[in-house]
């Protein structure tokens, strides 16, 4: 694996210690949930749009939002019954 003195720039690695300081913690923990925030945000965006996609396959639009959430939601009230 690459140091990450070869991926991040001096200034970068100073914000890192810097934050690291303030919040009493270590540079690798803070780097570690900035890696971990990306990965959960890129897969968040992935979901979207995957689904995005298969929305448009089916043709449908933002507009049929609440009525498909309306009939979930009146399926589920009837089914719990």
């Amino acid at each position: 694996m690459t140091n990450a003195k070869e991926l991040l720039t001096d200034e970068m690695i100073h914000q890192i210690e810097e934050a690291a300081r303030t919040e009493n913690r270590r540079p690798a923990e803070v780097l570690q949930d900035a890696v971990r925030q990306y990965l959960e945000r890129r897969s968040w965006v992935e979901f979207v749009s995957r689904n995005e996609q298969r929305a448009r396959e089916m043709g449908l639009t933002e507009e049929d939002v609440p009525r498909l959430v309306e009939e979930y939601r009146r399926e589920n009230r009837e089914r719990s019954r």
